[in-house]
């Protein structure tokens, strides 16, 4: 097989045999359209954070809407024309999505549990379809991205926490940003919290998304097995 038909059977930056590009391209594909919809309906049904400031990217599940958004894009555009470079961006892109995502629906579906009053304010209520594709369908699809068509993650667990630890407070600033302005926080369960139960929050949420990423890694290698070679090393093969 020579080194073109190996990179049309699958590129080496995929892990699953072909045809890993098409079967990319359409996850790709069907998680621009979710994410699209989930935009249009908060332009198709305001409430108060439409005219606020920061406007829904107050809410960190917007922000991990907009990052998957993000990955997804260069993904699709990476199956389209085979590039290494765009494969790269979006494996590096998807490493910080799918474990936010995937904190995103293990907070907000176990606070919902105990008191949806926690996450939702009293104008938030939306359809259930709508729900989850704010805050299942993302995490699945990420997760999916990782498990089947993406190289094995290298980065380890003290870099992962430190990203998850600037994530978490440079969303803490921002909020507080937000509430200086609007007066009102976007979760109604940073209203009950004290600052310092507010910092204990973040703190746990940044352990958490360590631990989310984490099990990524560990499910991944479950699933395809170790041993495997670097991102960076992965080179097509030769006839």
């Amino acid at each position: 097989m020579s080194v073109v038909d190996n990179v049309v059977e699958r590129h080496p930056l995929q892990r699953m045999a072909s045809p890993s590009r098409q079967a990319s391209f359409v996850l790709h594909l069907l998680g621009i359209l979710s994410f699209s919809l989930s935009f249009k309906f908060l332009v198709d049904n305001p409430n108060p954070a439409n005219e606020s400031y920061g406007w829904h990217f107050q809410y960190l599940t917007i922000i991990g809407l907009a990052l998957a958004y993000m990955t997804f894009v260069v993904g699709v555009l990476a199956d389209i024309t085979s590039s290494r470079s765009l494969f790269l961006v979006k494996n590096a892109l998807l490493f910080c999505s799918a474990p936010l995502e995937t904190l995103i629906s293990i907070l907000y579906w176990s606070l919902r549990i105990i008191d949806k009053r926690l996450v939702l304010p009293e104008w938030g209520e939306m359809d259930p379809v709508a729900d989850i594709g704010f805050h299942a369908i993302p995490s699945l699809l990420l997760a999916t991205d990782m498990l089947f068509f993406s190289p094995p993650w290298t980065l380890g667990t003290l870099p992962a926490m430190g990203i998850s630890v600037v994530i978490a407070f440079a969303y803490w600033f921002w909020i507080e940003a937000c509430y200086q302005q609007n007066g009102w926080y976007p979760y109604p369960i940073f209203e009950l919290a004290t600052t310092s139960q507010r910092i204990t929050l973040f703190l746990g949420s940044a352990a958490l998304m360590t631990l989310s990423a984490s099990l990524l890694s560990f499910v991944y290698h479950r699933v395809n097995g170790s041993g495997l070679e670097r991102p960076g090393n992965i080179k097509p093969k030769r006839t």
